[in-house]
């Protein structure tokens, strides 16, 4: 079950929410507010894996609110205003859906948040009963599926990175720092050879001294990874 609070100002719209959630079984609604505060309050004195938002809020707004938590659930905002799309995907929200809902459109924002919420758990412990074989990122709008074993290798600059995959011409840019990609990608099938640089293990062809080929593409070793692929040959 994902624990899950509802925070909306407008009275008529926070029931139809409700209406919504109860509807489906995976969702446990602890609670609903009207504002933000109260949702803080809620979320002091119990865990809370998921909240819907809407924007536009007295004193504090949904995204002032989401920017504001420390340790941040999922989220997925609930507004009818377009134009705060871009803002919200930057706090890495599951998905934005404009209001009035359709009840079609709200459950698949509710499957995205489930299958979020089943990989950060399985990362989160370590006697998972099967591991994940794939993540999704926020690309465009949209939460787009990435199988590990489509990943040949990937590239970070600044906040973002860039997904070299079997079956893409073009890289596929995503908001996502290196410390967030380490701590998801198998270790077993992966490899950082350099401060920008991770490759899948099964796609090296070849090792030199300072130098790791996959194919034709050659990739220089950082110094201070040398010692992980050496490994690699023993």
């Amino acid at each position: 079950m994902i624990n899950c609070i509802a925070i909306d100002d407008e009275p008529l719209a926070l029931e139809l929410l409700k209406k919504y959630i109860d509807k489906i079984a995976f969702l446990n609604l602890v609670a609903t507010c009207d504002n933000a505060f109260d949702a803080m309050e809620q979320m002091q004195h119990q865990q809370i894996d998921l909240i819907f938002v809407d924007i536009q809020m007295p004193e504090l707004t949904g995204l002032q609110f989401i920017s504001s938590l420390e340790k941040k659930p999922l989220a997925i905002v609930i507004t009818a205003y377009k134009e705060f799309a871009l803002d919200s995907f930057d706090l890495d929200v599951v998905d934005y859906l404009l209001k009035p809902v359709p009840m079609d459109r709200f459950l698949k924002a509710c499957n995205r948040a489930k299958d979020r919420f089943e990989l950060l758990t399985n990362h989160n412990h370590d006697q998972a009963t099967k591991d994940p074989d794939h993540f999704f990122v926020n690309v465009d709008y949209s939460q787009v599926k990435i199988k590990f074993i489509d990943i040949l290798w990937l590239k970070g600059y600044g906040d973002y990175l860039k997904f070299y995959l079997k079956k893409n011409s073009q890289p596929l840019v995503v908001r996502m720092s290196f410390k967030e990609i380490v701590s998801i990608l198998p270790p077993k099938q992966f490899i950082r050879i350099h401060k920008s640089y991770m490759v899948a293990i099964d796609e090296i062809t070849s090792i030199r001294k300072s130098s790791l080929f996959l194919g034709e593409l050659e990739f220089s070793v950082g110094e201070s990874y040398k010692e992980s692929v050496e490994k690699l040959i023993d």
